[in-house]
């Protein structure tokens, strides 16, 4: 039986998912840390090490997750991604997506680069020229989002309203990341996380959040959605521009109408968006990687 990888720290809710899924097409399934792999350079066996996988690497690998850790670690698990689509196992997705995404520098500028739209955002060290671009960004009214460059589910969001807040102005290790906040349309706080597998936008929902935070790990409320034209195209070119097998794109619709991209994640969870939504998404990441990168041409 073919067999694959699938990368998580914590198989969880979406690990089961993901291997009954498999199951269904066929595939079994294996859940390997990241941090349990490794490279043995020479000899009889696999130069890259992945347990429950020492005799053959796997067919596939899906990456679930990828921890964190010191910049060493995190290159390693990387390389170890790499690695494996260099010996032609498909990762789905592969390293280089995970480094765009996970990097909200090079995520916004790929996203700017594709002339897709994004917050006005600043990446800096010089910490006196963010404190500059932030009290510029207050006195002409707006307010700004300040994130780690590294990150998910709001860990260390600030939101910077008036100028003692910049005072409260850190770097993530030494790192300035300022995003200019975008007011929603409506009422509250909201947005719109949209499914995203192999270029078409499969399901997507509008979270509410009880703060300006609409990450549904911060206690956000998910709402179905029929997915609006523009708010697909837009899903999918964002998913494009950061070559995606599979994404969760934020897009947020301010007080005029118009749609600005926020995120866009390669490692998304879909539980929330699973519960009001009609497709299952575990069934159809399976088939994708598997029809795309594992079936045999007739």
């Amino acid at each position: 039986m073919p067999r694959i990888a699938i990368f998580t720290d914590d198989p969880g809710w979406h690990g089961k998912q993901l291997q009954l899924a498999f199951a269904g097409l066929g595939f079994d399934s294996q859940f390997v840390s990241l941090t349990d792999c490794q490279f043995r350079i020479g000899g009889n066996t696999p130069a890259i090490v992945i347990p429950t996988f020492e005799q053959a690497l796997p067919d596939a690998a899906f990456v679930r997750g990828v921890p964190g850790g010191s910049l060493e670690e995190v290159v390693l698990y990387l390389d170890i991604l790499h690695a494996l689509k260099a010996a032609g196992i498909p990762v789905y997705n592969d390293g280089k997506a995970v480094e765009r995404s996970v990097d909200k520098g090079m995520t916004s500028f790929l996203l700017q680069h594709a002339g897709l739209p994004t917050p006005p955002t600043w990446v800096l060290r010089d910490r006196e020229q963010a404190l500059a671009i932030a009290e510029q960004e207050l006195n002409a009214g707006h307010l700004l989002i300040s994130k780690p460059l590294f990150g998910s589910q709001g860990e260390g969001i600030r939101r910077l309203e008036k100028m003692t807040d910049l005072l409260w102005l850190t770097a993530s290790h030494g790192v300035y990341y300022l995003q200019r906040f975008v007011h929603c349309a409506g009422e509250g706080f909201s947005d719109h996380r949209v499914f995203v597998i192999n270029g078409k936008a499969v399901a997507a929902m509008r979270r509410r959040g009880q703060s300006w935070l609409n990450n549904v790990a911060r206690g956000a409320s998910c709402e179905s959605i029929s997915i609006p034209p523009q708010l697909a195209d837009l899903a999918v070119k964002a998913a494009a521009a950061l070559a995606m097998d599979y994404a969760g794109v934020d897009i947020i619709e301010d007080q005029h109408g118009h749609y600005s991209l926020i995120e866009v994640n390669s490692i998304p969870a879909w539980k929330g968006l699973q519960s009001v939504c009609d497709v299952n998404v575990a069934e159809l990441l399976a088939s994708d990687l598997i029809s795309r990168y594992l079936s045999k041409p007739c």
